[in-house]
């Protein structure tokens, strides 16, 4: 009984071979992105890690994955490309070979799910992208089947290779790339989900206790200042105000000056219109009736 097997290729060979390929893509303009791994450690950050535990998890894969390990860390992945719910590589074998994996989007309600669990204890974006975790967020992402992180049944993958096994090594290698990549990438683990990872952080801050650190002492508006500025009656009791109700109180007396400007406005008015002399509306001029002297008037009579 004879078996089809391809004849054992050095690992220098294949290093070789993955060389020339890389060559010949970037001559020809293609993207080219092959998985580099340095030391022993296939992955060093959170995403990294927590993408190659779950795969080691399920005994599905369990029995192929060791020879993807090797392949990895001798630099058999010559490209890698990691786009929306997929994944193309290139992995250099006995030839060079062409994998794809299909990777299902979360399941909108398991997405939901998830950020609602995990409102209010991420931060900000980078704290998220950087791993820096709490222990529940961190198992609550990492959560077999319910969790960010694919089961077998959300992947689909196929190799150019004649490997008649459910996943062969050069399948194996590029799932432990896709955990490298994370360490520099880890964004891309969410684009693979087809989810967006801000949306974990869309509630940050919600619910959290309201400072009941108090104001510095120069920031506290007196109650003289208060009522000069705002013109506001405030009695004549030793008592400041409360620090938390200063913005309301100020934000009360913009409303009541805002309420009083246009009454004031047209009282004042008719006050400048009264102040103002009428005019007339026809005023009529009498004429003077110049009279004579009584001198001259007896002059005439005589005449």
């Amino acid at each position: 009984m004879f078996y089809n097997w391809r004849p054992y290729v050095p690992v220098a060979e294949r290093r070789r071979a993955a060389e020339r390929e890389i060559a010949r893509r970037k001559k020809k303009g293609h993207p080219v992105s092959p998985v580099t791994i340095e030391g022993r450690a296939i992955a060093r950050t959170f995403w990294g890690r927590a993408w190659c535990d779950n795969l080691e998890r399920y005994s599905d894969f369990s029995n192929r994955l060791p020879r993807g390990r090797t392949y990895v860390r001798n630099g058999s992945v010559v490209d890698l490309q990691i786009a929306s719910g997929a994944v193309k590589a290139v992995v250099s074998g006995s030839e060079l070979y062409q994998i794809a994996v299909e990777v299902s989007a979360v399941p909108k309600a398991r997405w939901t799910s998830i950020c609602t669990d995990c409102a209010g204890a991420i931060d900000s974006l980078v704290e998220l992208l950087q791993g820096r975790l709490s222990k529940g967020v961190m198992e609550r992402l990492c959560r077999q089947q319910t969790g960010l992180f694919p089961a077998p049944a959300e992947i689909k993958f196929s190799c150019s290779c004649p490997d008649w096994a459910s996943m062969c090594k050069h399948v194996a290698a590029v799932f432990y790339g896709i955990g490298a990549r994370l360490d520099e990438q880890p964004q891309l683990l969410f684009t693979l989900r087809k989810v967006d990872e801000k949306d974990l952080i869309a509630k940050a801050g919600r619910g959290l206790p309201v400072s009941k650190t108090r104001p510095a002492a120069d920031k506290i508006l007196a109650d003289d200042r208060l009522s000069e500025l705002f013109g506001l009656d405030m009695g004549t009791s030793d008592a400041k105000p409360d620090p938390a109700n200063v913005e309301t109180i100020v934000k009360t007396a913009g409303r009541r000056r805002a309420a009083k400007a246009p009454l004031k406005a047209a009282e004042a008015a008719p006050a400048a219109r009264r102040g103002r002399p009428r005019a007339s509306a026809s005023k009529k001029k009498t004429p003077k009736v110049r009279t004579k002297p009584a001198a001259k008037r007896r002059r005439l009579a005589m005449r």
